[in-house]
């Protein structure tokens, strides 16, 4: 029986019973395998743009489940799905950037699907920015600790109207959203605490910089006096 790190267990959770699902950058096929030998989701997906990962997630399949037929698909991101042909769509372990490529590419494709799971490595500001202003709502955000990191999973869901809101996409605001604090993980005061001080770091050696300008200083300031904001309301 496939046994997953606790990482990919809490995407394994987004998932409802009887959906179908197709993993973007599979790698080795650890996920669509566990839902799949756990009876969570009756068709399953493997892509990956990497003939040499698609090879290891065939072996895995054939390791743990020789007799069922999966669906493997060797392509570039969202390119290998039909409008529509799973309920979830799953990118996890790359950058919020690359996601956003990926979707970007057709947006009425992307928007065809009952929801996103994104786990971002960074970047995960402006892949919130993307999906406010191409029609997605974000309906749950989780935090999961994997070794000394502490991983972000957004799930997003289409809505007939995109929010537009007048911001930048490296604003703090798409970063650590207020939302965060709505969904009240056990994580999250751990990972603001972590933020802070990489900003307040970065604050320092902004200082210490010969060329650093008084707005950039301000600006550095307000991102640190947002994170503080997020921790009262903890």
């Amino acid at each position: 029986m496939m046994k997953l790190s606790p990482r990919l267990k809490k995407i394994a959770e987004q998932i409802n019973a009887g959906e179908t699902m197709a993993d973007i950058g599979t790698d080795h096929g650890f996920l669509p395998i566990y839902l799949w030998e756990n009876k969570i989701c009756p068709k399953v997906i493997m892509a990956d743009i990497s003939s040499g990962s698609l090879s290891k997630a065939r072996e895995n399949c054939e390791m743990y489940d020789p007799d069922a037929r999966f669906d493997l698909r060797l392509g570039s991101g969202i390119e290998v799905l039909k409008e529509a042909e799973v309920d979830a769509v799953v990118m996890a372990g790359m950058g919020g950037i690359l996601m956003t490529e990926i979707l970007e590419k057709d947006v009425k494709k992307s928007l065809s699907f009952r929801k996103l799971i994104l786990q971002p490595r960074k970047d995960v500001g402006k892949l919130r920015y993307w999906l406010f202003n191409n029609g997605f709502s974000i309906t749950n955000e989780a935090l999961v600790r994997e070794g000394k990191y502490i991983c972000e999973i957004i799930t997003a869901v289409p809505k007939e109207v995109a929010i537009t809101r007048q911001m930048n996409g490296d604003d703090i605001e798409y970063e650590f959203p207020h939302s965060l604090i709505d969904y009240n993980d056990e994580l999250l005061e751990e990972y603001l605490n972590t933020k802070r001080k990489l900003e307040a770091e970065i604050l320092a050696n902004m200082k210490k910089g010969k060329y650093t300008t008084a707005k950039e200083i301000r600006h550095q300031e307000y991102r640190i006096s947002y994170i503080d904001y997020l921790l009262r309301r903890i």
